[in-house]
């Protein structure tokens, strides 16, 4: 399988460090639009041989896209940028006859009148409305394929394949114990992406009334996460999965819930209350005259890069889904979960927790594309696969999954 790599930061780059110890991949193209930044993600692999390259590319700029596509011979675009850039590589990838895996999926917008009730734009809308398109070309375009979303909805489809009946409530809690050292405040992840899930409406789905919205970190709970992370308060998320499990698994109730804690909420709090967290360009004074920027931006590059924390980092992180429901008549609770040590990745791969335990999960994809044991066209999420094959292959990639019976 031949691959183009759409973003070499911290995802990106533990992306090419873990594709290089798998068979199934003949080369991967490595793109940024700063070409020291994939030229840095290709020189971190051991033993890549010619199997990586780096070249400049503009994420947003479709027929620059796909040109690299067709004259790499491209048979997927990986997508490792932010979700700002979904839609005009989504796009490229098809027009270029290209299979598609993206982390995240295309931007919502809230409602206009009842931001905290109903649903506007919602996540992925964008690219559903094209599943005809990508239908007819015989490609697919599977979309939310990281760790959440991606592993944790492998595990919805997983548990109701195998292990209920029927299914009261899906809910998908994330949390950790990670500390920075020398940082007051470090989002582990990518601040842009952080930013926006977290202050945009979360959206909840029930059966009986479809999907709708809260206010940010809504219905706080606390959530007792395994391997030692402990109880963490979880709060509701704008998040994928709640825009994907219910299409394909049938539940009563879905939500997502995240670990951020007092200190953090507030902080958001306050970027949302100055403007900070827009991305509306405002004039700002240069050396050269007015410079046009994003006050998200400005954020951005003001806090350190996460792909940088590694060494600095300590504990662990975990993802899961907790499934309710019944079992040949009998009440049951459980919660998949995969759990990733800091110093494990940095030692074994150089990369922080976060990172690597959302770039493992697309190379697991395309791994199984390229031999066929997932397939299928248009657009898809990672509940409409079979779960097993996805979940051995994790295993095999030396960092197991686990399961917990209740809550």
């Amino acid at each position: 399988m031949r691959v183009l790599l759409v973003g070499a930061g911290g995802v990106g780059t533990a992306v090419t460090r873990i594709a290089a110890g798998r068979d199934f991949l003949t080369h991967m193209v490595v793109a940024d639009y700063d070409p020291a930044r994939a030229e840095a993600a290709v020189a971190a692999v051991e033993d890549g041989g010619d199997r990586f390259s780096a070249r400049r590319l503009d994420a947003s700029d479709g027929e620059a896209v796909q040109r690299v596509l067709r004259e790499e011979r491209c048979d997927v675009l990986l997508n490792a940028t932010d979700p700002r850039f979904v839609m005009p590589l989504f796009d490229a990838a098809l027009a270029a006859g290209a299979h598609y895996v993206d982390m995240a999926m295309s931007l919502s917008a809230p409602h206009p009148t009842d931001p905290y009730g109903q649903c506007g734009v919602k996540l992925g809308d964008e690219q559903f409305a094209r599943s005809e398109a990508w239908e007819h070309a015989g490609r697919l375009a599977l979309v939310g394929m990281g760790v959440e979303p991606g592993l944790s909805d492998v595990f919805a489809r997983y548990a109701a394949d195998e292990l209920f009946d029927e299914i009261e409530e899906i809910g998908v809690r994330d949390g950790s114990n990670l500390t920075v050292e020398g940082h007051d405040f470090a989002p582990s992840f990518s601040i842009w992406t952080t930013i926006e899930e977290c202050l945009n409406p979360p959206v909840v789905y029930e059966k009986d009334r479809g999907w709708f919205t809260t206010a940010p970190f809504s219905e706080p709970e606390v959530f007792d996460f395994p391997d030692g992370i402990g109880p963490v308060e979880c709060v509701n998320v704008e998040h994928e999965e709640v825009l994907l499990i219910p299409r394909w698994v049938g539940a009563r109730r879905v939500t997502f819930k995240y670990g951020l804690g007092d200190d953090f909420i507030a902080k958001l709090k306050t970027l949302h209350e100055l403007g900070l967290d827009s991305t509306a360009k405002v004039t700002v004074p240069g050396p050269d005259g007015p410079v046009a920027v994003s006050p998200r931006d400005v954020v951005a590059a003001c806090l350190p890069d996460p792909a940088t924390l590694g060494a600095r980092m300590k504990g662990k992180t975990c993802a899961g889904t907790w499934v309710k429901g019944t079992k040949d008549g009998a009440a049951r609770e459980v919660y998949l979960y995969h759990v990733v040590d800091n110093e494990w990745s940095m030692r074994e791969y150089g990369s922080q927790a976060v990172v690597w335990q959302t770039a493992v999960n697309p190379v697991i994809a395309l791994e199984l594309i390229a031999s066929g044991t997932w397939k299928g066209t248009g657009v898809l999420g990672p509940e409409a696969l079979p779960p097993r094959p996805f979940l051995d292959l994790l295993t095999a990639y030396e960092s197991p999954w686990g399961m917990r019976e209740g809550r």
